[in-house]
């Protein structure tokens, strides 16, 4: 059974899927079950360069910056609002800076970021 916005990946060709509503059946692809990402957290390894900062407006990659190269890059970064009624995400490209501008009236409470190496970050606010 999948749970509202959980983050599964297909261990075969690298797909990554969200759940937007959740059912009781299992996530397949490439003919074998996806396996459910587990975000690390502030009290992981890494985290300098991992865990989503919420500064300002803004939702930042890391407490340093974090190095956006073709082989080592942030994906995306999604910011949550309290009820969890309005996600933003923003896709990233290696030219970019990992960062994330909010608007303050959606009351975004929680990030996620995708390291493409060291997998999902989650933060609160």
């Amino acid at each position: 059974m999948t749970s509202h916005l959980e983050f599964y990946r297909c261990e075969i060709c690298g797909n990554i899927v969200q759940v937007m509503h959740a059912g009781a059946g299992e996530l397949v692809c490439c003919g074998k079950p996806m396996s459910l990402l587990k975000p690390f957290s502030q009290k992981d390894e890494k985290q300098e360069k991992h865990v989503p900062v919420f500064v300002e407006n803004k939702i930042k990659v890391g407490s340093e910056p974090h190095p956006m190269l073709p082989e080592h890059h942030i994906e995306f970064i999604q910011a949550i609002s309290d009820d969890k009624k309005c996600i933003k995400t923003k896709f990233l490209n290696t030219e970019q800076e990992p960062s994330m501008t909010i608007n303050a009236d959606d009351n975004f409470n929680s990030a996620f970021e995708y390291c493409n190496i060291h997998g999902l970050w989650y933060s609160e606010q």
